[in-house]
């Protein structure tokens, strides 16, 4: 990731060398951090994809007329330079402007006069054939959103969860719900909307990554069948995920509240049924947390318990033979008069004794389970 970033950084200044405020989409201009630009009136979009500048006059000359158009830029990891002129067209503010170029920002819903923004950890699901102590089960992205009275900003980092399959969507009214006529605060519950759905897929990959483990964990192999780095990996992975879900819960919450007078009362509705649906994965990603903290206790439960029969067995074996040696050792002393020392039948007696002590002590460790 850092050489990609380092070859982003290297090429980008490249894109713009003139001291005007940043715009993208003109006819023959380099490739810019603007993914997509269109604006949209009564639910529609109208007309093909445009600069952000245009974007803001058309929206500026038709809200005279009806007051039901907003524009939607889409941005993917622009730099400073790239973001200042659109910053300065739509007036953001420059705590959230700078949240939103440098990423590694915390959840977050906040509000700046007229204009709500939103960060959003994005969570993929990194697919894999066998859970190894470093292998990477969540790969994690940021989605800011700028929801203004007749504007959409996002900005995404990572390599994932693009909105252009969403946006298609929406424009399409798929599901029947005409969002896009109902503004910008529509788009943004959307966008939040496709975000929790992707965890709880994630969640629900997780979930057979969880039961693997536990399975093997439970398994009779004495601890010696888990390797408890993955465990560890595992729950690494999880806490990952955890960090994206648990501080976006409470924002949610209270843009669904009726005291929240910025977002349209029928949008804070859609924006309950998002809180619901972030409360249960948070629910799924905190039982993950204190399973695999369980799991990594058994696993060392599980190892000591081995250890402490692998020294009761040596014990018990050191003891078994502990009396021959004591036995021998006592006749190997250069004495002349020691008791049988010269019968006839004294080296087959001291044999059968030993034998029969040994026996006996082997008898009674496998009553006790030592053995």
């Amino acid at each position: 990731m850092s050489m990609i970033n380092n070859l982003r950084a290297a090429v980008r200044p490249a894109r713009r060398r003139s001291d005007e405020p940043f715009d993208s989409l003109h006819p023959g201009h380099v490739p810019s951090a603007v993914v997509d630009c269109a604006v949209y009136q009564h639910g529609k979009r109208a007309g093909e994809s445009c600069t952000p500048r245009e974007a803001a006059r058309r929206v500026k000359a038709t809200q005279h007329a009806d007051g039901e158009s907003f524009s939607w830029i889409g941005l993917h990891e622009p730099t400073e330079a790239e973001f200042e002129g659109i910053a300065q067209r739509f007036g953001l503010h420059p705590l959230a402007v700078e949240d939103a170029v440098h990423a590694h920002q915390r959840p977050k819903v906040e509000r700046y006069d007229d204009v709500l923004f939103a960060v959003f950890k994005t969570i993929r699901y990194v697919e894999h054939d066998q859970l190894t102590p470093t292998s990477e089960v969540v790969e994690t992205g940021e989605l800011m959103v700028f929801a203004g009275q007749d504007f959409v900003i996002t900005v995404r980092h990572g390599g994932h969860s693009s909105l252009q399959e969403l946006r298609h969507r929406l424009e399409a009214d798929a599901d029947g719900a005409g969002l896009l006529r109902k503004g910008p605060h529509a788009v943004l519950h959307a966008i939040a909307d496709h975000v929790v759905d992707n965890y709880l897929l994630v969640a629900d990959r997780l979930q057979t990554d969880v039961d693997e483990i536990e399975y093997d964990v439970f398994a009779n192999k004495g601890g010696r069948g888990t390797d408890v780095g993955r465990v560890y990996q595992l729950k690494r992975e999880v806490l990952e995920f955890k960090r994206a879900v648990t501080p976006l819960l409470r924002p949610m919450q209270l843009l669904s509240e009726p005291m929240q007078r910025l977002v349209d009362p029928e949008i804070q509705k859609y924006f309950r049924d998002v809180a619901d649906h972030l409360a249960r994965v948070t629910e799924q990603v905190h039982g993950f947390d204190e399973l695999l903290n369980s799991l990594l206790q058994a696993n060392l439960a599980q190892v000591s318990v081995a250890q402490n029969e692998d020294m009761r067995k040596i014990t018990a074996w050191a003891a078994i033979f502990a009396v021959p040696t004591m036995i021998t050792g006592v006749y190997g002393m250069n004495f002349d008069y020691m008791p049988e020392l010269h019968h006839k039948y004294g080296y087959p007696m001291v044999l059968g004794a030993v034998a029969l002590i040994c026996v006996g002590m082997y008898r009674g460790f496998r009553r006790n389970g030592w053995l």
